[in-house]
């Protein structure tokens, strides 16, 4: 049977779900078990904020991590009052593979709300500037108002006006982000 090479095996490995690269993006963090990972992805928590996530599907996102070689399972240690716990810590594929998602711009406005967040979060969790993809985003999204703008205004269409409106917002929101990066002040 023929090894594939690293960066053949890396390009066919499989599209992460929201979930799965949050949990991948909080392992990047530092090692951790799935209870202590859903807690973090509870609806009061910093990251649960952006993306809630039930303890089964942190579950379910180690599961195919693991063979998915983008985690690994480190140690088990004793549980506080149940079973044993099974600490993950991401790979060196699971590291290149969250960053390179991280750094890449979503491709639309309605992702803006929880997945470019959540790489903002986890951006400034890990210590890095979120300024490169602040501006990524920026240029990404300036096609799109553009051609939003030279919609024809003759016949009123309601969700033309919304997209719009919630491109324009999307914008601004984008060049206040970097006036407050550049500054070196924190959001």
């Amino acid at each position: 049977m023929r090894r594939l090479s690293s960066q053949q095996s890396e390009m066919e490995q499989p599209q992460l779900s929201l979930t799965e690269y949050a949990v991948l993006g909080l392992l990047a963090e530092a090692p951790s078990h799935g209870f202590a990972i859903s807690k973090e992805l509870e609806a009061g928590a910093v990251v649960g904020r952006i993306l809630t996530v039930r303890r089964p599907l942190v579950y379910r996102a180690l599961d195919r991590l693991v063979p998915a070689g983008m985690a690994e399972l480190a140690h088990t240690e004793p549980g506080d009052a149940g079973p044993q716990r099974t600490i993950h810590r991401i790979t060196p594929s699971g590291k290149r593979h969250v960053n390179r998602w991280i750094d890449r711009p979503v491709e639309h406005i309605r992702d803006m709300r929880i997945e470019f967040q959540l790489k903002l979060s986890l951006l400034q969790r890990s210590g890095r500037s979120p300024v490169d993809l602040v501006e990524a985003q920026y240029l990404v999204l300036l096609p799109t108002l553009a051609a939003l703008e030279t919609a024809n205004d003759d016949d009123i269409d309601h969700l033309e006006l919304w997209r719009q409106h919630n491109a324009s917002a999307a914008l601004s929101y984008l060049r206040h982000l970097a006036d407050l990066y550049t500054n070196g002040r924190s959001v």
